[in-house]
């Protein structure tokens, strides 16, 4: 079951530091990301990202998120 939702702010650490977005997308089973299978199910689903500075698209675990007060 997710522990997050779609439009969540969350934050996560990257190699620069805390970075922090919004979740567009839930993934409950595999998926291709920038040319890779990642693995998800609805047990351990994985989190598309939006971070708030770029436009960039980050996928995580559960267990590497931190959900951000609104």
């Amino acid at each position: 079951m997710a522990k997050f939702s779609k439009g969540d702010h969350v934050s996560w650490n990257s190699e620069a530091g805390r970075v922090s977005g919004t979740i567009t997308k839930i993934h409950t089973s595999d998926f291709d990301y920038k040319g890779h299978t990642r693995r998800a199910s609805k047990e351990e689903p994985q989190y598309e990202i939006e971070s708030d500075k770029t436009d960039h698209i980050a996928a995580h675990k559960e267990d590497a998120l931190t959900k951000l007060k609104s």
